[in-house]
């Protein structure tokens, strides 16, 4: 072997095996998606519809929130602004537009209320635990547990309404006691005179149920979350409630039905005002006690359920039912404090915005009296069924209304008053007042009037010729036995002698304000008068003759005042006719009870005078009378003036009378009448000239021809 440049190359090993080349890296293979396994194309529909679906879906949840969201915020900014408005809590307590009237008997004692009768500001921390736990168990259970609203309740609600047949929102509403509060407080409207027609029509608006309205009313109740505490919203609660009877708030109706604090009421006594908030007017004890007392049953029954009454505290509350205070169980005088409130001015009663404070002159044992008389007649004299009327007032003969009964139904407020408003024509008990005039001129009630068949001539009206109710005549008379069995002719005739326009003044001057007739037929009563000024002209008599006013007010002051606003307005005033001629009055009518037509009023061992009264037809019966201490006056008939059957005045009025001043009197000491007694007439008639003298007025030449002249028509004095 040849070798280069002299250097030996390097031994190397021969390969065995031919080298292998480096193996090439493979590209990333590129992944696919995994294919959907394929559906048959008849599919194609089903495939479209559940896309769309999914697409509204989606779109929905969207919309969804964003709506959620927009709601939220419209709803928050509506509840921050009716914070914002919402004054302090204490303004809110007492909202009335309208004041309260209390009214007064003759002791200082109350027995009657009008207007809006607001007790007093109470609160949820003061008031009685019974009272504030029985509201929260029947009203609202989960009052301390809610924002506002109830969700559950209203759900609730809507079922039960639905289940019973009703609209969603008719009768259950759900509503939690901050949603009342809210309603109550009209959502924050207040009342603008010159908007609404009156506060009824406000609250009615405020009462109205619809979805706009129901909706608002959330808002605000949860404003009002926001804004007070529980313990607030209650306190709003408890003393704006509308509980019945005209109170407002839970103070004046635990005044009104118990005579006591809503801070003292009882188990017993706070479920039964609790229970009035669902029906005020229905479950009013002093509409239904007994109605009134199961409401209260079932209200305990939730305080024990609920755990505010353990089970024997709940026994003793059944046991013991609330009882109505002797004020308001007696509810006496209706139609005497309807009277009253009338009898002074407007802005201090009907539409006072003050609380008034009345003193009045009703006699509460006597209105019991009066009340109890005409029930005890019509049901053992008028045949059931009946729907004859009948009216009672007793009065002092100062005028001083004692009693007043306008209508049958005694336990009524604004009903018509017959013993005031009803006017009706008074028949023969108008007479006395013709002998007034009489016996004033200088006769006596000896002097004789001749009864026989006799007619006159009326200018315009042509012949006149009065008949006497029984159609007979009874020839010369005394005065006293013409009024005493209420004959008609000599009283015609005394009339037309006397004069009528002396009549007609002597019967305004005594308080008949009423238009008296023009003719004749003055005598027998044919004018219309009312039973108050009937009874009060009577009272005129009995006092001696000098004119009355009925009065019931005594003293007006507001409440908290000392000082009256008014004081009395009635009583006695001018003399009408002479004390003589009163007191010989005095006499012939107490003939009248003792042996004439009133002979059914007479009382046992006590004397009376009075006179009956019977109108045309028997449209009016009336027996108007007194005893030394009262005065009372009795009105009967229907009020579309059908004929009574069978009744005259001497009839069911002179029975009404008895039973009222037996129940007057009843345990009284006897008083004799303040009456003349004539002397017999063979004594008297050598005495004629001086009686005539001793009269105390004195008669001017004219009228002492007058009476000549009567003399000779009627008959000398005797």
């Amino acid at each position: 072997m040849s070798r280069t440049g002299g250097k030996r190359p390097p031994l190397v090993a021969e390969r065995r095996y031919p080298k292998k080349a480096a193996p090439k890296k493979a590209p990333p293979r590129k992944r696919s998606k995994p294919r959907k396994p394929q559906r048959p194309k008849g599919n194609f529909l089903f495939r479209s519809i559940r896309r769309l679906i999914g697409w509204i879906l989606r779109l929905g949840l969207r919309a969804g929130v964003a709506f959620t969201t927009v709601i939220a915020l419209v709803v928050g900014g509506a509840v921050l602004y009716f914070q914002s408005t919402l004054p302090p809590v204490t303004e809110l307590l007492d909202a009335r537009t309208r004041g309260s009237v209390t009214i007064l008997d003759r002791d200082g004692k109350v027995f009657a209320w009008r207007g809006d009768q607001f007790g007093g500001q109470i609160s949820a921390d003061t008031v009685a635990p019974a009272l504030k736990n029985a509201v929260v168990a029947v009203e609202d259970k989960r009052f301390y547990r809610h924002i506002g609203v109830s969700p559950r309740g209203i759900a609730s609600a809507v079922r039960i309404n639905l289940r019973e047949g009703r609209g969603p929102l008719s009768g259950h509403g759900g509503s939690t006691i901050t949603q009342q509060t809210a309603k109550l407080l009209c959502l924050g409207v207040p009342f603008d005179a010159a908007t609404w027609k009156n506060e009824a029509e406000y609250e009615a608006d405020c009462r109205r149920t619809t979805l706009w309205r129901k909706a608002k009313e959330a808002v605000f109740a949860m404003a009002m979350e926001l804004k007070y505490s529980k313990d607030e919203i209650l306190t709003i609660y408890l003393n704006r409630a509308y509980l019945g009877a005209g109170t407002r708030g839970f103070e004046a109706a635990a005044q009104r039905y118990f005579g006591r604090s809503a801070n003292k009421v009882s188990i017993a006594e706070g479920a039964m005002l609790a229970g009035l908030l669902k029906a005020p007017t229905t479950y009013a004890p002093t509409n239904n006690l007994q109605l009134a007392q199961d409401r209260a049953d079932l209200i305990v029954g939730l305080m024990q359920d609920q755990g505010y009454l353990t089970a024997a505290e709940a026994k003793s509350a059944r046991a013991n039912p609330a009882q109505l205070s002797a004020a308001a169980e007696a509810r006496a005088g209706g139609y005497f404090a309807d009277w009253v409130m009338d009898s002074g001015p407007a802005f201090l009663t009907r539409d006072t915005t003050e609380d008034v404070i009345i003193r009045s002159t009703l006699d509460r044992r006597l209105q019991k009296a009066a009340e109890s008389a005409l029930a005890y007649v019509f049901e053992t004299k008028v045949k059931a069924g009946s729907k004859a009327e009948a009216a009672i007032i007793v009065m002092s003969s100062d005028g001083a209304v004692r009693a007043m009964v306008g209508g049958r139904k005694s336990k009524v407020a604004g009903a018509f008053n017959r013993a005031t408003m009803a006017k009706r024509q008074t028949g023969s008990a108008f007479k006395p007042f013709v002998y007034a005039a009489a016996l004033d001129l200088g006769f006596t009630p000896n002097a004789t009037v001749v009864d026989e068949p006799w007619c006159m001539n009326v200018p315009g009206s042509g012949r006149y010729c009065p008949q006497n109710y029984t159609k007979k005549h009874y020839g010369r008379v005394t005065l006293t036995k013409a009024l005493a069995d209420s004959l008609n002719v000599p009283a015609v005739k005394i009339s037309e002698e006397v004069g009528r326009e002396n009549v007609r003044k002597i019967a305004a001057d005594f308080g008949i304000e009423s238009d008296l007739a023009a003719g004749p037929a003055l005598a027998l009563g044919a004018s219309e008068s009312t039973l108050l000024e009937m009874t009060g002209a009577y009272a005129g008599i009995l006092n001696g003759g000098r004119s009355v006013t009925p009065y019931g007010l005594i003293e007006l002051r507001l409440q908290g005042d000392d000082t009256p606003l008014i004081g009395q307005e009635g009583g006695m005033g001018e003399r009408v006719i002479t004390e003589t001629a009163a007191q010989s009055l005095v006499y012939m009518m107490n003939q009248v009870v003792e042996q004439g037509s009133g002979h059914r009023a007479k009382l046992p061992g006590r004397p009376a005078a009075g006179k009956t009264g019977t109108t045309s037809a028997a449209r009016d019966a009336w027996f108007i009378g007194f005893t030394a201490d009262y005065v009372a006056g009795v009105w009967m008939g229907y009020d579309d003036n059908t004929p009574l059957t069978g009744v005259t005045g001497g009839g069911l009025p002179a029975d009404i009378w008895h039973e009222t001043m037996l129940r007057v009197h009843q345990d009284q000491p006897v008083h004799e009448l303040p009456m003349l007694v004539p002397r017999p007439v063979r004594q008297q008639q050598p005495q004629a000239q001086a009686q005539r003298r001793e009269q105390p007025r004195r008669k001017n030449n004219a009228e002492q021809i007058l009476i000549d002249v009567l003399e000779n028509l009627l008959g000398r004095r005797n």
